[in-house]
């Protein structure tokens, strides 16, 4: 194995060649790669080659290093193909191997999306040269004689760059299977019928999924295939669109070998160019590569880091999209599109913008000099359908005795905080507890942007508002809930408190107002009430032991929502605030349900001091109080069990102080 290494900043390289397939790397002299500096460890890594052709790096120091774009820490084990680099500061090191890596499917796709990113950037250069690209945005969008005249030079140019020649027909046979597959993708969102974050934001999509140069012949061959490979991967048995979707990406090459002899020459070359006139008109009238994010039902939110860097969450795990811009300018024309839909503008005397989306998806957008390594682009889409908690009890999310109990409550006029980190679901937690509010009460929602969206009728919505350029009308969250009390409400739902006005929403639920509704970023249910004495200090300077009297006699309930490592997110705790302790002066906190063995939320057998109100009221049938303890029983015998099976060692393993 060949092993080149340099150091950061230095040109020179080092070439070092080693028997077998194992290489150990520190500053030790005893490895194979000695790294002279004390920022590495004595035997810092170990690179194997494996039979498949890939390598396998065990970080076994202390420090961390770097393969490609991801961190190892120490302990830790990474698998990556030849020619990656690897970073143990302040080295950069690559490797050789005699057999070829076999790429996976991500590292191919990511690839050939590249290769295609750099096309059309040649190509866009060369249109920037021919045409007056400003003028086709500004005045010429959607007229079919520019768009004609844009798409023949795209021909005009692939020809002078000699795109579909003989010598390139093996990667544009590859490329031909990924466009094939967006092209199905898009015709299945498309088809869906739903309204789309592009369509709410003034973008026709169709302008752009068609071609002016169509060619009706190629358009039916490409149905035709199509609708086989719809027909090989069953999409009529799944739910909706987004499983289609998701089917489509999974287990595309499934179907695909079958019909790669019917791409002919003709068919593939047509494909393509279709595919680059789509992304050009994307990028000249659109989204460029978000164009197809935005209206995936999958994707959750989009992060652009920089114009290379392109992560999208889908199915609550954040990864590369694989899409890029194709230059920064590009980037920033298109990030100002999207603010300037909202009335809002981007520039170097105002380089960063928070705006709220016609469908109430968040944008936050920050160009240089802020953004140091490029403009970024952060877009939280806000899902279409609403959920229900049936929804978060089919996913797992919540048990259905959680559920039950948590609906009881609500309609009983309990004050309910809603914790959990960034991203873990709390607005939307939010959201579903508030439907089980009574259509005849008066609900006033105040939120930084608006992001609740409620079923009954009796809404009032107030959202705040920011300075102006003069630094002056600005409406703050604290404002709109003083202002709210006035407002004759049955109940307050306050979006988010993160600020002083969590002292004026301890204050309304103390004040007549209950069955309020807020969250709070929190770990757990605990540490909710040290997040809160922040808060409400940052309003006054109160006693400790007043501010805990105030939350105690405020606060009924707390439910707490986490992000698992999956990516899945799970109602972890739902906890009752009792009261205040007259010897430590704490709030106490009992745990009504909690999260057991990472799998889903279990009763703890204690019963809340209001449950006899739920259960007078019909909201709570008795059989789910004898369900919860004979859950809790059952778990404290096979508890007692797992004990007697243990060892001695085993429980001092676990005990150690024997106790």
């Amino acid at each position: 194995m060949r092993v080149w290494y340099n150091r950061v900043n230095d040109s020179r390289r080092t070439l070092i060649e080693v028997a077998g397939n194992e290489v150990s790397i520190g500053r030790d002299e005893a490895n194979d790669v000695v790294l002279l500096s004390p920022l590495v460890s004595r035997r810092h890594a170990v690179v194997r080659l494996l039979e498949d052709g890939r390598l396998q790096l065990e970080n076994v120091g202390l420090n961390s290093c770097l393969v490609a774009d991801g961190e190892v820490l120490g302990g830790q084990t990474v698998y990556f193909s030849p020619g990656a680099k690897v970073r143990i500061w302040p080295f950069t090191l690559s490797f050789e191997a005699e057999k070829a890596a076999t790429l996976s499917r991500q590292e191919l796709e990511s690839h050939l999306r590249g290769l295609i990113a750099d096309l059309e950037l040649r190509i866009h250069r060369k249109l920037l040269e021919r045409l007056d690209l400003y003028e086709f945005e500004t005045r010429r969008a959607g007229d079919p004689e520019s768009t004609l005249l844009l798409e023949n030079n795209i021909d005009d140019i692939c020809r002078e760059l000699r795109v579909f020649e003989p010598d390139n027909e093996p990667i544009l046979e590859e490329i031909t299977g990924l466009v094939l597959r967006d092209h199905i993708v898009n015709r299945l969102v498309m088809q869906s019928g739903s309204q789309t974050l592009s369509e709410m934001m003034g973008i026709t999509l169709n302008e752009f999924d068609v071609p002016a140069t169509l060619v009706p012949e190629r358009e039916t061959e490409l149905l035709g295939i199509m609708k086989f490979m719809e027909d090989r991967l069953a999409l009529e048995q799944c739910r909706d669109t987004s499983e289609k979707v998701q089917r489509v990406e999974d287990r595309f090459n499934e179907a695909f070998h079958l019909v790669r002899s019917h791409l002919h020459r003709e068919l593939r070359k047509y494909l393509i160019l279709r595919t680059l006139k789509k992304d050009l008109k994307d990028t000249i009238f659109g989204f460029g590569p978000l164009q197809d994010l935005l209206r995936a039902d999958a994707v959750t939110e989009i992060m652009v880091v920089g114009k290379d860097h392109i992560y999208i969450e889908r199915n609550g795990v954040i990864e590369k999209s694989g899409r890029r811009f194709i230059s920064d300018k590009v980037t920033e024309a298109i990030i100002e599109r999207i603010v300037a839909q909202v009335g809002r503008r981007i520039d170097k005397s105002q380089p960063l913008v928070d705006a709220r989306l016609p469908d109430g998806s968040r944008v936050n957008a920050i160009i240089p000099p802020l953004a140091v390594k490029g403009p970024c682009l952060t877009v939280r889409k806000f899902p279409l359908q609403r959920m229900t908690m049936d929804d978060l009890v089919e996913y797992g999310s919540i048990s259905r005795a959680a559920a039950t109990f948590l609906r009881a409550a609500v309609i009983d006029r309990k004050n309910i905080l809603v914790s959990g980190g960034t991203g873990a679901g709390k607005t939307t937690l939010l959201n579903i507890l508030s439907s089980f509010i009574p259509f005849k009460e008066r609900i006033v929602t105040i939120e930084d942007t608006i992001e609740l969206r409620l079923h009954q009728e009796h809404v009032v919505p107030l959202e705040a508002k920011p300075a102006n350029v003069e630094g002056a009308g600005a409406y703050t969250i604290r404002d709109l809930v003083r202002n709210a009390l006035r407002m004759r409400p049955d109940r307050i739902i306050v979006g988010e408190c993160r600020g002083p006005e969590a002292l004026d929403m301890v204050q309304a639920m103390n004040t007549g107002h209950d069955g309020s509704l807020t969250t709070v970023h929190a770990n757990n249910a605990r540490e909710v009430i040290e997040r809160l004495e922040v808060l409400i200090l940052m309003a006054a300077d109160l006693p400790i032991y007043s501010i805990h009297r105030q939350i105690a006699s405020a606060v009924d309930l707390i439910v707490h929502i986490s992000r698992l490592p999956g990516g899945r997110r799970a109602v972890t705790e739902i906890s009752e605030v009792v009261g205040v302790d007259p010897d430590t002066k704490d709030v106490i906190i009992h745990d009504i349900f909690n999260f057991r063995n990472e799998r889903s939320l279990m009763p703890t057998g204690y019963l809340p001091t209001f449950v006899e109100s739920l259960v007078a009221k019909n909201l709570l049938d008795l059989e789910f109080l004898y369900e919860q303890a004979e859950e809790a029983e059952k778990r404290a015998i096979a508890y007692r069990r797992e004990e007697e099976q243990r060892t001695p060692a085993a429980q001092l393993a676990l005990h150690p102080s024997g106790r």
